[in-house]
């Protein structure tokens, strides 16, 4: 996640709502200390926009009345609104599908080999920065299609976000007809089923999605109540909003809730490089616990 300078003043004129360096830097210090996301130069006016709403909502009339709330006693539950504004949520289905290849056909038939002979085999996996529920959804959809004996499994997927709004979207489970277009034909036949939402065309997850899949609030910042081990966990496009010890401290932390040999799947412009000397590189964006 990243913010901006003021702009030029001309620019802020225009603006219904005055927004100066002093808003941003207060604004700035804040979200890092509440969320550890660090706000740089060039996002002013994605922050400005995104507030700008919430100065309409609340009928403040300035930036200056809005930082004197977060302030105060009185703000302590607008905080939350705050870093639901400014948390970015982009995702879709199968999203850097090279990851769920992975899953399917590296990840689960090593665990299947390990498990052979145990009467209920336990299986964990964890969504950190789930956004919206797309990427969660996907790896349902992954394990219930390449695992036949699924049923057979004490299988759990962990999917958190600091927004608590787009937790709800995602444990609600129902998409934007458009939203589906990475799903595969088959597997959207089977797993999903077409809803009128708002008058619209939605998809739906099915029940055997669903039950797979528990939806939690997290900062990942903050006290990790789960205590593992996961086989796997995905956190992708979620580092690169953290500061240098913020990530060290997620990926030490996942390093010690993964299960040896554990895979810790990355966005695509991330890296452990300089991070972390837990890992070693198992593909692109895909590393695996020493």
């Amino acid at each position: 996640m990243t913010g901006a300078d003021a702009a030029a003043p001309e620019a802020a004129g225009r603006r219904e709502f005055p927004f100066e360096r002093r808003h941003f830097d207060a604004i700035a210090r804040l979200i890092h200390q509440l969320a550890g996301i660090h706000l740089a130069p060039h996002k002013v006016e994605m922050v400005y926009s995104r507030l700008a709403r919430r100065l309409r909502d609340l009928r403040l009339p300035d930036f200056d009345a809005y930082c004197t709330l977060l302030d105060s006693d009185a703000g302590a539950g607008e905080v939350g609104f705050l870093v639901n504004a400014l948390t970015t949520n982009l995702t879709a289905f199968f999203r850097e599908s090279h990851h769920f290849t992975h899953l399917e056909r590296v990840a689960l038939p090593e665990l299947r080999a390990r498990a052979e002979g145990v009467p209920r085999p336990r299986l964990r996996i964890w969504s950190a920065g789930c956004s919206s529920g797309q990427e969660p959804y996907t790896i349902a959809m992954v394990l219930a299609s390449a695992m036949a004996d699924l049923r057979r499994w004490d299988a759990r997927i962990l999917a958190t976000d600091i927004d608590t709004h787009m937790v709800e979207t995602a444990r609600r489970g129902v998409y934007a007809g458009d939203q589906a277009s990475g799903i595969p034909t088959a597997i959207r036949d089977r797993f999903t089923r077409r809803v009128r939402d708002d008058g619209a065309t939605a998809l739906s997850m099915g029940e055997d999605l669903r039950r797979l899949i528990t939806f939690k609030p997290l900062n990942l910042l903050e006290r990790w109540p789960m205590r593992g081990p996961f086989d796997a966990i995905f956190c992708r496009n979620v580092l690169i909003y953290f500061d240098r010890a913020g990530r060290t401290q997620v990926i030490e932390n996942f390093a010690r809730l993964l299960a040896t040999d554990g895979y810790l799947y990355l966005g695509h412009s991330e890296s452990l490089y300089g991070v972390s000397n837990s890992f070693r590189q198992a593909g692109p964006t895909i590393y695996r616990r020493l």
